[in-house]
């Protein structure tokens, strides 16, 4: 699949509803309008590509809503050069927002499939993380830590302390908490022992999973 003005025009009229929906941070609407979720997507969805909707990708997993992607970016608030690590690379949709954003990414995956399959895809669109893990997202990944966001894109029943703790004094953790449906939460770190935590609306997101397969 190729990216076309018709696709760019799709994702000017998609940052412009996801504006509509509160997001306001424009290098955030900038990087939807860049990313050319088409070529994300199975092309039997390529037509649902510039909905603000989540579809299926495979391994029971989905390509988040647009919408969705840029409310956890913008809380982020990322700044070029900062290092990220994404729990739950999926699609590398996120990934790719993240990585337009100036950010140095780090993205653990569990399911297997997708993590051999979006490894090889993100070189061949131009994107570029630093580093893509094949392990456990409650784990984290302690070898580059600390980090200055970190960003879980699962829905997950409790915030893990190895998140915590890998955050830099000041860094933020994104994270949807709760079981059936979950309440984005913004958490960062004031000091080497606190948090402070702020609660934002309700969102539906696939489990966060243990152990890799």
């Amino acid at each position: 699949m190729k990216d076309t003005f018709k696709h760019k025009g799709l994702r000017n009229k998609l940052a412009l509803e996801v504006k509509g929906k509160g997001v306001l941070d424009i290098r955030v609407l900038n990087a939807i309008e860049s990313v050319p979720r088409h070529l994300f997507m199975d092309s039997s969805f390529v037509d649902h590509a510039y909905q603000d909707k989540a579809f299926p990708i495979g391994a029971g997993q989905t390509i988040s809503q647009p919408y969705t992607v840029a409310f956890q970016s913008e809380l982020l608030n990322v700044n070029k050069g900062d290092k990220i690590l994404e729990i739950g690379t999926g699609s590398g949709y996120q990934t790719a927002v993240l990585c337009e954003l100036g950010a140095i990414v780090y993205s653990i995956e569990r399911q297997k499939e997708l993590f051999k399959k979006t490894s090889l895809f993100l070189p061949k669109i131009g994107c570029n993380p630093k580093k893509l893990i094949f392990g456990d997202g409650y784990k984290g990944y302690q070898n580059e830590a600390p980090y200055d966001s970190i960003l879980v894109t699962a829905g997950a029943p409790f915030v893990p302390k190895s998140l915590l703790d890998q955050l830099k004094l000041d860094g933020k953790l994104v994270i949807p908490v709760g079981e059936k449906t979950q309440i984005m939460t913004l958490i960062t770190r004031v000091s080497e022992t606190k948090f402070k935590k702020i609660e934002f609306g309700e969102f539906k997101f696939v489990p966060l999973l243990k152990e890799k397969n």
